[in-house]
C-alpha cells in the first residue's frame, strides 16, 4: 500500500530527511497532494549568503529536493531510481528571514524522464523563485 497525504508527509519527515542536506538546512515536507509535493525551509543565517540574504544555492537545494522526492512516487522504487539531471532556477525576489515553501508540480511524467515545475514562495505567497527540474528514471 502506498502512503498518501499526511502519512506520506510524516514518513518523509521521519525517515527520508534524516542525515541529509535536507536535515542540515532544516527542510520539512508539509503537504503531499495527488500529484504535488510541498516542503518548507526557514530563512536564517544557515542559508544566508554574505550579504545576509537567502542564498540562491539554498533555494535551489530546496527546489531540487522537492522535485526529486516527488518523482519517486511515480516509479516502482524496487525496480527504478530517480536522479536529477538538470535544474534551472530563476531567483525573482530576495529574502532575509521567514520561511520559504517549494511546491513541485509535474509537467511531464514519462517512462524515462520526469519534468517538474517548482514554485518557491514565502509565507505571504510572494514568488521568490521559479525552477524547472528534469529527472531521469534508471533501472537499479
Amino acid at each position: 500500500m502506498k502512503l498518501k497525504g499526511q502519512a506520506l508527509v510524516d514518513f518523509l519527515n521521519q525517515k527520508v530527511i534524516k542525515n541529509t542536506l535536507l536535515e542540515t538546512l532544516e527542510m520539512q515536507f508539509v503537504e503531499a497532494g495527488e500529484d504535488t509535493l510541498t516542503a518548507k525551509m526557514p530563512v536564517n543565517s544557515k542559508v544566508h549568503q554574505p550579504l545576509g540574504l537567502l542564498h540562491g544555492g539554498a533555494t535551489a537545494a530546496l527546489a531540487e529536493s522537492v522535485g526529486s522526492t516527488a518523482s519517486h512516487f511515480f516509479v516502482d522504487s524496487d525496480i527504478y531510481e530517480v536522479r536529477g539531471i538538470e535544474l534551472s532556477i530563476n531567483h525573482l525576489r530576495s529574502k532575509k528571514e521567514g520561511v520559504i515553501y517549494a511546491t513541485a508540480k509535474p509537467v511531464h511524467i514519462g517512462r524515462t524522464t520526469h519534468l517538474w515545475e517548482i514554485l518557491v514562495t514565502d509565507e505571504n505567497d510572494k514568488l521568490i523563485a521559479h525552477a524547472k527540474l528534469t529527472n531521469i528514471v534508471l533501472k537499479k
